[in-house]
């Protein structure tokens, strides 16, 4: 039979009931690191809406890692219980919970977009970043924060704090572990040409650079049950043609090592390194030919995001064999409901929420 977008997707021994997820979206609203309400009603409608997966945002692993100071975090005990009742709530609706650890480096100490998303610098309340080298981020609309070049000490304690943060996603009821290593945050840093000038094991050839994602995989994976699946997010490309930068090739030879260090699905994205960035003119679906070669370098399931928003669409991806599970972003901030309304427009029945059964169609 050929899947479709409502058949299960089984990884490890997590049964996902179908492949529609919600991709990690910041939303800039945890004071303190602190998930809320907000989160509670983010999170909690698209598992009511029917998605299979539903991921956090990029979750700060230490309160130095996060984009801005209001980003969702995991660095203590009392954020993650502040995080509990909504996993708990997510499960009880039938989708998985997954949360996203992310490490922002040397992109941190932001303003959230809606002020400008220009630096903050460190007398005005931000934080100096770290990075494998000491160049700051070019932030286009202000004076870059202070970067401070990662030791091997540094290293260490990173990795530390992934396993850590991973250690309390899963007491509190997470079900997957996505470490972001994409969109020019910190792992990303590591394996991108652009923001690694190092000269040691961190550091010049392709499988140094990649040296870092593969360890911060593994000490997740070490503390993951092996019946529950880790997820790695990846930018395939850094869209900067006309300098030695990190490319799809390099993602198609990274996949098996992510595979190795214990990741059973690449979710492929792509950018976020340089502001010189040079993305054409994104269409629909723009990003799927990146998972699609991913997907033929390894044998890890893979996700396709980016510009996916409608159910045929989504359909087809799946029954073409082009990816495993298809992750929507904005639409899902437009139609916390896409999954229900994509099954009825696709002739599949599934149940719906008892209290919201009056509105199903018809």
């Amino acid at each position: 039979m050929t899947d479709s977008l409502f058949t299960p997707l089984t990884l490890r021994e997590t049964t996902i009931r179908n492949r529609v997820a919600v991709a990690p979206m910041c939303q800039y609203s945890a004071p303190g690191g602190f998930a809320t309400d907000w989160h509670h009603v983010h999170l909690g409608s698209r598992a009511v809406g029917g998605a299979g997966v539903v991921l956090t945002e990029a979750t700060a692993i230490s309160p130095t890692g996060r984009i801005s100071p209001r980003d969702l975090g995991i660095w203590s005990d009392d954020h993650a219980d502040a995080l509990r009742d909504t996993i708990s709530f997510v499960r009880e609706r039938g989708s998985v919970p997954g949360i996203q650890l992310s490490h922002a480096g040397r992109k941190g100490s932001t303003r959230p977009p809606w002020d400008g998303g220009g630096p903050i610098p460190v007398e005005g309340g931000g934080w100096e970043t770290i990075a494998p080298s000491g160049t700051p981020y070019p932030h286009p609309t202000g004076e870059p924060v202070p970067t401070h070049e990662m030791t091997a000490r540094d290293i260490d304690r990173i990795i530390a704090q992934f396993r850590l943060a991973a250690e309390r996603a899963l007491d509190v009821g997470f079900e997957i572990a996505e470490v972001h290593a994409a969109h020019g945050y910190l792992i990303h840093q590591f394996l991108s040409p652009v923001t690694n000038d190092r000269d040691d094991e961190y550091g010049g050839s392709f499988e140094d650079r990649a040296r870092f994602a593969c360890e911060v995989t593994e000490a997740v994976r070490e503390v993951w049950p092996d019946e529950k699946p880790v997820f790695v997010r990846v930018s395939a490309t850094d869209w900067l043609p006309d300098r030695e930068s990190w490319d799809l090739e390099q993602s198609a030879r990274l996949a098996p090592l992510l595979e190795s260090a214990g990741a059973d699905l690449i979710d492929v994205s792509s950018g976020g390194i340089h502001p010189d960035q040079q993305v054409p003119e994104a269409g629909p679906g723009y990003q799927v030919p990146y998972a699609e070669r991913v997907r033929a370098a390894a044998d890890a399931a893979v996700g396709a995001v980016g510009k996916i928003t409608e159910p045929e669409q989504a359909d087809q991806l799946i029954r073409n064999g082009r990816a495993d599970l298809v992750l929507l972003a904005r639409e899902h901030l437009r139609n916390p409901y896409f999954t229900l309304e994509a099954a009825h427009e696709l002739g599949v029945d599934v149940e719906w929420p008892t209290p919201y059964e009056r509105g199903r169609f018809r």
